[in-house]
């Protein structure tokens, strides 16, 4: 299958999946101010979602929504790779068991809320950016429910003061996390 490029500025895209192994494939969404709304109801789903890895184009002021129902769904996720998607505020709900997410965000003054619930769902969270102060921060929310789940989480961001909250009541679950800005390697 061919994936899509979507190009434009100030784009709203609204997808909704209903049933099992669907695939949304983009290899690149470029332009300022898009609002994507994600709605994915069923098992064994693939989700393939990159904004500007290349670092050639902007896209700034991202506002991303998703809404996942099901389990042994695959998502990878690439933003702002190469140059920082500014101002990303991502929201994730997910409910299900077996999910494998991965997330590679460059950007600076971003927010991403994520509610996981379910068992055995493995996430990698990697967020770089760069800053000057305090005010270039990202913030970072998670409740995890459910219990076998695996997370590391990066927060990786050149001279940015990252913010992180992890509220959870899951049980046998492994969580790493990693928060640098610039200092010293670590790992999980």
């Amino acid at each position: 299958m061919t994936k899509a490029i979507l190009n434009g500025g100030t784009m709203a895209l609204d997808i909704n999946q209903i049933g099992s192994t669907n695939k949304f494939l983009t290899d690149g969404i470029i332009g300022e101010n898009f609002t994507g709304f994600f709605e994915f109801d069923g098992d064994s789903n693939t989700f393939e979602f990159s904004m500007d890895t290349t670092g050639l184009n902007t896209v700034d002021f991202a506002d991303i929504n998703v809404d996942v129902t099901g389990s042994t769904n695959i998502f990878d996720w690439d933003i702002g790779e190469n140059a920082g998607a500014s101002y990303l505020d991502l929201d994730l709900i997910l409910d299900g068991d077996d999910n494998n997410l991965t997330f590679d965000i460059d950007s600076d003054y971003y927010t991403a809320y994520m509610d996981i619930l379910g068992d055995d769902n493995t996430m990698n969270l990697t967020k770089t950016g760069y800053g000057a102060s305090s005010s270039d921060a990202g913030y970072f929310y998670l409740d995890l429910g459910g219990s076998d789940n695996t997370l590391t989480i990066k927060q990786q961001s050149t001279l940015a003061l990252d913010w992180l909250k992890i509220e959870s009541d899951a049980s046998n679950s492994n969580i790493c996390v990693i928060q640098s800005d610039g200092g010293t390697s670590t790992s999980c």
